[in-house]
């Protein structure tokens, strides 16, 4: 099992900047992928940025350019460096830790986006 704590959510203005965190509970070379997802209201669920153990990221088109996945193994720490912020952003945003077949997500941080 791995416990994920997300952190980092807050309001910002259209054109900031965020940067969210991940700690995880065990090794995240353990992990075999983590991820942050978001969830607007009335809306499902979507995958915004994954990280493979090897390093291999991948973005959703919405975000690509503007978002940046990257791992600290020393603190076990997934980022997502959020950049040029729109209003469309606004959401929960989850953390995932896929383990093969066990995913384990945390409790979410919202993060609103508005002037």
């Amino acid at each position: 099992q791995v416990q994920v704590v997300e952190s980092g959510g807050g309001l910002v203005q259209p054109g900031g900047s965020l940067r969210l965190s991940c700690a995880a509970s065990r090794n995240i070379f353990s992990i075999l992928v983590m991820a942050w997802y978001r969830q607007a209201p009335g809306k499902q669920r979507e995958l915004v940025a994954a990280i493979t153990r090897e390093g291999s990221a991948h973005y959703a088109d919405s975000v690509e350019g503007r978002f940046t996945i990257s791992t600290d193994n020393a603190r076990n720490t997934v980022y997502l460096q959020m950049n040029s912020l729109k209003p469309e952003s606004t959401a929960v945003y989850y953390c995932n830790a896929s383990m093969g077949q066990l995913g384990y997500w945390g409790q979410g941080t919202q993060v609103a986006v508005s002037s």
